[in-house]
């Protein structure tokens, strides 16, 4: 699965609190033996990549 935005860089936002972010999903997908990759886009905008085994047997 891949997520993308194509906005321009903006200001930060201001961290509200709770939640575990890229570090939480990350570890998540890594417990179930995929990977995530995340970062900015060439040119502007950011994406954030996941991909996840299908178990034997399993369908897509």
């Amino acid at each position: 699965m891949e997520i993308t935005d194509d906005a321009p860089p903006g200001a930060a936002r201001p961290r509200l609190g709770g939640g575990y972010g890229l570090i939480g999903m990350r570890e998540r997908i890594e417990a179930l033996g995929g990977t995530l990759h995340a970062g900015p886009r060439p040119g502007s905008g950011w994406s954030v990549s996941a991909t996840l085994p299908v178990p034997p047997g399993g369908s897509r």
